[in-house]
């Protein structure tokens, strides 16, 4: 079982980090190698999920429910899936909750979930988890916090060249705040 309990300081105000969270869509955006899939009519909805593991990567697919309470800014999330070649299936389940940070116009995104691997790949990707989750975190923190100030989604990269593209893209939104529409056409959504 990998336990997850993360823990995101956003310099937004909570309205607003709640406008992004509680959307799949804006969520997946901030996660690197998800997509959205089909919504069915219970509320549920396809996702796929293409994670790295050293040198070999692994797609995952499931159906994610969603419940919301919106006067709490929580969320509960439950996954059911299965790696693309069907040898390893997984259940999840995470609860998120948005609350005020420590100064104005600051936020705090809690996470607390689980998930357990049953299959072929189990003792891979348990044995590699930590590190997954923290990676994961920190790239879905930066789009997080890019998206909360208006600004399309930049696939984060490590590195001087990351650093770099990251600090070109924060003067960009300084020097075109009245247009996001702007800066993201400028950055070019390059990956």
């Amino acid at each position: 079982m990998i336990s997850i309990a993360e823990e995101i300081t956003v310099p937004s105000p909570p309205k607003r980090v709640w406008e992004i969270v509680s959307s799949p869509s804006e969520v997946v955006a901030c996660i690197s190698g998800a997509a959205l899939g089909e919504a069915h009519d219970d509320g549920s909805f396809d996702g796929t999920l293409v994670v790295r593991f050293g040198a070999m990567k692994v797609a995952f697919a499931a159906r994610v429910a969603l419940d919301l309470t919106e006067s709490e800014h929580e969320g509960r999330l439950a996954a059911r899936g299965k790696d693309g070649q069907g040898g390893t299936r997984f259940t999840a389940r995470a609860r998120f909750r948005v609350t005020e940070g420590g100064g104005p116009d600051e936020s705090r995104v809690s996470v607390l979930g689980e998930v357990q691997l049953k299959g072929r790949l189990a003792s891979l990707v348990e044995s590699g988890a930590g590190a997954l989750v923290s990676r994961m975190t920190r790239e879905f923190a930066a789009q997080l916090i890019h998206r909360c100030a208006g600004v399309e989604a930049v696939a984060p990269s490590p590195g001087p060249l990351g650093r770099l593209r990251a600090w070109w893209t924060r003067l960009l939104n300084r020097c075109q705040k009245p247009s996001a529409a702007g800066a993201s056409a400028t950055t070019g959504g390059r990956r």
